[in-house]
């Protein structure tokens, strides 16, 4: 059955679950001749001091971005930066620019649902009818189904789950 608006959140409750399939359907879409573009979201540790820095690749160049705001040393743990998250935004604007067929955005989390983060992007992704595909916690599911007016496939995070969401899109020249 397609989807009143191409867009899916797979809905995870185990941080990192969502990221191994999100970047194994990019390549495979890719591997296809697809224009996949977008964010997809890895941890990267300190090996001296074990911090957890989160990082953001960009699909279509391969560059990463360090999105961990370090909150000082009685924070207990990094956040994200949304400075720097603001700088990656350009990604996703290029993609809609340049025109694909699907665009990955890492997460749809706090800063989103608040209003911030990457929110305008997808919205405009979503207004343009761009194929979109997310991550969202449990924490975030009800943010993201107002976001969304529930428009969008809440997705398992297993490859097979997402391949199929894809391909049940309806596609112009599919």
């Amino acid at each position: 059955m397609t989807q009143s608006l191409p867009i899916a959140a797979i809905v995870y409750a185990t941080r990192g679950v969502a990221d191994g399939p999100m970047t194994a359907l990019a390549r495979k879409l890719r591997e296809r001749g697809l224009r996949v573009r977008g964010l997809v979201q890895g941890q990267t540790h300190d090996g001296a001091s074990g911090v957890r820095h989160l990082m953001l690749t960009d699909l279509e160049s391969g560059e990463r971005f360090d999105i961990s705001q370090k909150l000082g040393s009685g924070a207990g743990s990094n956040c994200v930066d949304p400075g720097v998250l603001a700088a990656t935004s350009g990604v996703l604007r290029r993609a809609l620019a340049d025109g694909t067929d699907l665009v990955i955005v890492s997460r749809f989390g706090e800063l989103e649902a608040a209003g911030g983060g990457f929110a305008a992007e997808m919205l405009e992704l979503m207004g343009e009818g761009v194929p979109l595909l997310t991550a969202v916690s449990i924490r975030f599911l009800e943010a993201w189904r107002r976001f969304t007016d529930s428009a969008g496939a809440e997705l398992s995070p297993e490859l097979e789950a997402l391949e199929a969401w894809f391909a049940g899109l309806a596609r112009p020249g599919a």
